[in-house]
């Protein structure tokens, strides 16, 4: 039985290309929308025009995000899955990156540069320094293991307040007591799932526990109130704030965030998905579905991740 895969990515040539050099039996590519029966797309495209596909039985995605393809209005009579388990090191990186360069004043040293500035400023180290981590999945976890070893006590935070099967968390607290971990944190990173529980979390309120804390959003954009954000600086609970991802995006050009020298901005791209490490995933599940057998990474559309 031929399985007939449709692509409706932002790169379909490199994903043929790649799926052609995989040389799959049993898998053709189509053009046509009603004869396909796997779909590998991008989740706002997909939401788009995921009616148009009367035979779907199986959606992989190129995200880890599938929020576009959540809409209650939407069909859901297929298997959803998305791609785990290689933006640990991106995120990391990001988050790590941009702590050294704040508490090691690098920005303000390019600035001094163009002065011919010689100026020293005494810095501080990540050693001993308290991260909370939003969410103990495989990201965090991997973020949670190089803090760790870079001398980070690591604080996580998830539903039930039970350690993951990770042992790189110092301690695990549960959602409800999300204002005791973050307490002690001097940095806070979310990388939360946009879901009911996680909207608008970390809001005046919960934050108003932190002092002075570096605040990373690379999770989803509902998880941070943004109106909250600014008074929340002004009250001193967060020093500066990274963020990569908001609830509507592009930000728009008249946003505060732009302008507020305590915010930093980037446009979602702490990790994106490179489509060899896609396509890796997505050949490990076809094998699985034409075994008939479960498939890794499977959506819940009721919980939404």
């Amino acid at each position: 039985m031929a399985h007939h895969l449709y692509l409706l990515t932002g790169q379909n040539e490199k994903y043929r290309t790649l799926i052609e050099e995989q040389q799959i039996p049993g898998l053709q590519l189509t053009q046509s929308k009603q004869e396909a029966t796997i779909l590998l797309a991008d989740p706002p495209l997909a939401a788009r025009s995921v009616y148009e596909f009367p035979a779907l039985r199986w959606l992989q995605s190129t995200f880890a995000g599938v929020e576009a393809l959540m809409q209650p209005h939407l069909r859901q009579d297929y298997q959803l899955t998305n791609v785990k388990g290689i933006f640990g090191p991106a995120i990391t990186e990001y988050v790590l990156g941009y702590m050294i360069a704040h508490y090691r004043h690098f920005n303000l040293y390019r600035e001094q540069q163009q002065e011919k500035s010689w100026l020293p400023h005494t810095y501080e180290t990540l050693t001993g320094k308290t991260v909370v981590i939003l969410g103990t999945g495989n990201i965090a976890s991997f973020l949670a293991h190089s803090a760790r070893n870079m001398g980070l006590v690591v604080i996580g935070v998830n539903r039930s307040g039970q350690q993951p099967e990770s042992t790189a968390f110092h301690e695990v607290y549960a959602v409800e007591d999300i204002q005791k971990a973050l307490a002690m944190a001097n940095i806070v990173v979310s990388i939360l799932p946009n879901t009911a529980s996680s909207e608008s979390l970390l809001n005046l309120q919960t934050l108003s526990a932190c002092q002075q804390v570096l605040l990373f959003n690379v999770g989803r954009g509902r998880t941070l109130k943004e109106p909250d954000l600014i008074p929340a600086i002004e009250e001193g609970a967060v020093q500066h704030a990274f963020l990569d991802v908001f609830i509507t995006e592009p930000l728009a050009s008249s946003h505060p965030f732009w302008s507020h020298p305590q915010i930093t901005l980037t446009p979602h791209i702490a990790a994106t998905s490179f489509p060899e490490q896609v396509i890796d995933i997505f050949a490990e599940n076809l094998k699985l579905w034409m075994q008939g057998q479960p498939l890794k990474y499977v959506i819940d559309f009721e919980k939404g991740y």
